[in-house]
Formats: structure tokens, sequence, C-alpha cells
């Protein structure tokens, strides 16, 4: 899942030590983005209408928004995503429902040929019920803030070569045949050893300097930091050193373990600032102390193995995620938000020129998940591929607002 060096966990999201600060008083305390939803709490509530945001304040980009939810209509055609519904009172044929619908009114607004924000505002609060997100808990204990920590992810581009070499020393893995998971959702149970028994598989520090998997390897790659990043990012685009052609890779699954920031141990170690807690502070960093890579690294159990895969790159929910129009939110455990939903997010990121922020006020499908992703208080937004969305995923790191919508019940169409 890189905001502070975030990233996706398949596709999602390195973590982030990100604090907001409250006033009042001259007294100040921190906002704990990271805190998981108590077992059985729910991350959103349904809102009235005068609590809506302006869904028409800024124009959208209909053809992008649509390839997004045709993608999260995909995603719901398979028998399989029925098991993660119903979400509160959104049931599976009312998320279906609720794509077609938005994309009927993106398509009309298409078809109007400008921008009528007020026309589109009214659609959408016609024919949509919103659910805010409650945010992260409150400092002082007194429920929640409805704020949420937004990071970015991407999709890099590195050299890679199909072959190890002095060049290349540094593999990633292909899908082990020893790793046991459930088919249908993924969940790793671990490997069997040699008596028989079920336990963890290997972590991150024992498949990249241990050789548990030698033979497995996908590719090689010129770095140690460079693969890492690969792993927590979840997908990569890589030039080949033999034919220069782009090697599209993608998530295949995981070793079965939650994301730890390295960069956070860092910090509290004192070995970095935490202004220098960035994809660019730690490359920085690394490239100077190779050797504290060994330290630190393997503090991230989680590891990521991949395949061949032309088309994305792909998100968790195995279908491609779309620039400016994916997130990814907690789905390690349980779904905190619906997957596959159209989601509204109100925040500031970087312009295009690298050299500032800009509001953000637009729809995006909940298609992917975060590595380091784990509250209701978190949300990672997918850049885009290479070098520039690199560096807007690195500069994200900012508040704001997370709306759900689902069509009103009454307007679901009869089952035919």
């Amino acid at each position: 899942m890189l905001a502070r060096f975030t990233t996706r966990m398949h596709g999602a999201a390195l973590g982030v030590l990100a604090a907001a600060l409250l006033g009042g008083c001259g007294h100040r305390q921190a906002i704990d983005f990271h805190r998981p939803l108590p077992e059985g709490a729910v991350a959103l509530r349904k809102i009235p209408p005068q609590e809506y945001p302006d869904f028409g304040q800024q124009p959208i980009d209909p053809s992008r928004l649509t390839q997004a939810i045709d993608n999260s209509l995909t995603c719901l055609a398979a028998p399989s995503s029925q098991a993660f519904y119903p979400y509160l009172d959104i049931t599976h044929d009312r998320a279906v429902a609720t794509l077609v619908r938005l994309r009927q009114i993106c398509d009309r607004q298409q078809e109007r040929g400008y921008w009528d924000g007020a026309w589109f505002n009214q659609q959408i609060v016609e024919n949509f019920e919103v659910y805010k997100s409650i945010g992260a808990p409150a400092p002082d204990g007194s429920g929640y803030t409805d704020r949420v920590l937004f990071t970015g992810y991407c999709t890099p581009i590195y050299d890679a070569s199909l072959s190890r070499s002095g060049e290349f020393p540094w593999p990633l893995y292909k899908l082990p045949v020893d790793l046991l998971r459930d088919s249908g959702t993924g969940q790793v149970f671990g490997r069997k050893n040699a008596q028989g028994q079920i336990v963890p598989y290997y972590t991150r520090g024992e498949i990249e300097t241990g050789g548990k998997l030698a033979g497995n390897e996908l590719v090689w790659l010129k770095s140690r930091w460079e693969a890492y990043v690969v792993t927590v990012q979840g997908s990569a685009r890589l030039r080949l050193a033999e034919t220069g052609e782009i090697y599209e890779i993608g998530f295949a699954g995981t070793n079965g373990y939650p994301y730890t920031s390295p960069g956070q141990q860092m910090v509290a170690d004192g070995v970095i600032t935490e202004q220098q807690h960035s994809l660019k502070g730690l490359s920085a960093y690394f490239a100077a102390h190779p050797e504290m890579m060994d330290r630190y690294l393997p503090l991230n159990q989680r590891y990521v193995f991949f395949t061949q895969r032309s088309g994305g790159p792909f998100g968790s929910l195995n279908v491609p995620v779309t620039p400016m129009a994916t997130i990814a939110t907690d789905k390690a455990i349980r779904d905190i938000y619906p997957r596959a939903m159209p989601a509204f997010v109100c925040v500031d990121v970087p312009d295009e020129t690298g050299a500032g922020f800009r509001p953000l006020r637009a729809f995006l499908m909940d298609q992917d998940t975060g590595g380091a992703i784990r509250a209701s208080g978190r949300c990672d937004i997918y850049m885009g591929v290479g070098p520039s969305a690199q560096a807007r995923a690195g500069q994200e790191t900012q508040e704001g607002s997370l709306y759900y919508l689902a069509i009103k019940p009454e307007l679901i169409p009869a089952a035919k």
C-alpha cells in the first residue's frame, strides 16, 4: 500500500505514524488513527441529508469513475462476494444496485456535455442514502472524531531480471506450494511441519535471508530496498534487463502475518526523525546505512508473494485498481467498510506539480486492502504508476472525511 511510507497490502499500505492535534485551553492530544475498532463495532453511521457534503462541488472524470465502477461490479458478480454482505442494512443486491445507479448518473452527466454540479448533487441526494465514517477514536474517550487519516500508495517501476546475477541479487517469490490458506477468503493457516502439525508460515526474515524459498523465485531486483518496497506495495511494473520489456507482477498471496512498521520503530529508536519517516527519508537513510536493513526490515514479518499478471495493477478484490478512483481500507480480519462500494472522500491531496496540495472531493471505489490500514480511521488512495505517482503518494498524509453511498431501499429494482 507512499505517504510517510504508506503502502498497500494486496495492493496496500506501509504504516504511518501520524498524529493530528486537538486544541483547546493549550492542551494538545494526539488522535490514534491506527486504533482498531472494538469487536462488533461498525465503522459507518447513516447521516441525515443536512449532514451531507456537496457531492457536486468538484467536477468528476466520468470515464475514470465508470471504469472503477465497472471493476467493482465485476467483483460483486463473483458468487464469493456475497459472503461479505450484509453490511449494516446494505445487502449484496443493494450494493450491486448502488453501483448500477451511480454509473447511470455518470453516463447521464457525460451526455450533458458540461459539468453541472447542482444537478449531480441533486441526483446523489435523490437516489442514495449516505453513511459517514466514525473515523478515529477521540483521545479523551468520548467517542469518535469523524476524522480519517488518508495516505497514498502506488505501483513502482524498477529494473529487474528473470535470472540472478551480481547486478540483480534480490528475489521476489512466487506463491509457495506449501502455503495453507482458504481458497475463498485467502486466509492463511500456515504450513505443515515435518511432524504434520500446522505451524505459522515463514516470516519475512526467514524468507529474505534464511533461504527458505530457494528455487521459488519469480524475478530478481537490484536492491534489497526496492524488493522490500514492492512487497509492501503488492504490485510492480519491472523493466527486464534481458529484453527491455515491461514485466507486470501482481499480488498472489501473503505469508499471513500482520503488517508492522519498521519506520515507526526507527523513529522510536531515534535513528530518524518524524520528518524523515517517509519513502524519501527511509530511502536516503538505508542508502547511507544499508547494514541497518538487517535490523529494521525484518520487523515487518509480512511478506507478499507475486505472479506475472498483465492488465493491472490489481487490488485485493482481484479487479484492476484505477488511479485516483480506488481506495484501500481494512479487510484483514473483517471488512471495516463495505467492499467494492462507492466512497466519497473530502481531503487534500498533492497537486500534479508536487509543490502543494489541492482539495479532493470525489467518488472512489473501495477495491483494495491496505497492509497498514487496520482501523476505521485509516484510508489509502491509489495514486497510479511510476515515479510521479510515487512522489505524490509519498506526500499524502492528510486528515479528511469519508462517506459511503447506498441506493435508497425503495429504488432497488425488483428481482427478475
